[in-house]
């Protein structure tokens, strides 16, 4: 994070459908994808798809908050993932494809509560929103092969999608 930019971690789902997604909102600057909400330091793919090191596969989005607000990149990413689903997104299940905002401030963790109520009230959703708000701890980078996967494998594998949503922005 610099003077000009913010960054936001969050999880829903498999990081490859996430970030092909996110890097589409104007005002993203970049995204990585990597693991974190864990305890295994130097987390990687071989032990976060057990299901077992806590972790989640997240990702980390630099944002110019001139362009895009915190606030409206959540409500982005309240519409790519269904947030009602613990553990689960699509045919992925497990632990590891949580419903997570990893806040780095009291001012992150504010808007992030402010916008799953706003987003709980707004009957876009059947179920209520499950979606965890917890302090960020550590973020380990994914391996190189999954880093923008979606642009470089057209046509692979993705549960992710935006929905058409009136979620009350």
């Amino acid at each position: 994070m610099t003077d000009t930019t913010q960054t936001a971690y969050l999880s829903g789902g498999c990081f490859w459908g996430m970030e092909d997604l996110v890097r589409q909102i104007p005002g993203v600057v970049d995204t990585e994808v990597g693991y974190t909400g864990g305890d295994v330091p130097d987390a990687n793919y071989d032990v976060v798809k057990t299901g077992r090191s806590c972790h989640a596969e997240s990702l980390k989005i630099v944002f110019d908050p001139k362009r895009l607000t915190y606030r409206h990149l959540l409500f982005e990413f309240f519409r790519m993932h269904n947030p009602t689903t613990r553990n689960q997104q699509g045919n992925d299940v497990g632990t590891q494809y949580r419903s997570a905002i990893f806040y780095l401030d009291a001012a992150q963790k504010k808007t992030a509560e402010e916008v799953i109520q706003t987003v709980d009230a707004s009957g876009d959703w059947k179920y209520p929103v499950v979606t965890e708000v917890v302090p960020f701890k550590e973020f380990w980078r994914a391996e190189e092969f999954h880093q923008r996967y979606l642009y470089k494998n057209p046509g692979g594998y993705t549960c992710h999608y935006v929905r058409r949503m009136q979620l009350g922005e």
